[in-house]
């Protein structure tokens, strides 16, 4: 039996990877328009439509990912015997905070590679 407050947190850190990739896939699908609220919102997208859609893209499979790897270690330390409030909500969440890292670190990295391919004319080669 498990203490209510570790079902609590399985249910917000379910719920928050719900919306990770909630979020993520009206971006992914191209339906969301440059705008100041919702997206990757950094000057050079916000700037130019040709970034805007690539780099949300790019982006959101990025947020997408780690909303399903965030719900996966999140029920697989629920079910580790023994686990204890402290102990989960510590490996949740920096699970959590290391992959929002790395998002955002790849996302710049990409949005660099499109500003790359600009700057040469826009080809591929």
């Amino acid at each position: 039996m498990h203490a209510p407050y570790l079902t609590l947190l399985l249910a917000i850190f379910l719920g928050l990877g719900a919306l990770f990739i909630g979020l993520s896939i009206p971006l992914i699908r191209r339906r969301v328009r440059p705008n100041p609220w919702y997206g990757f919102r950094v000057r050079a997208t916000l700037a130019s439509p040709e970034a805007w859609y690539p780099a949300n893209v790019y982006a959101s499979w990025l947020m997408l990912g780690l909303g399903v790897a965030v719900m996966l270690v999140a029920v697989a330390a629920y079910f580790v015997p023994g686990m204890n409030v402290g102990i989960y909500t510590g490996l949740v969440t920096a699970f959590l905070v290391v992959g929002l890292v790395v998002v955002i670190t790849l996302s710049f990295a990409y949005l660099g590679t499109l500003r790359d391919r600009a700057s040469r004319g826009g080809g591929d080669s």
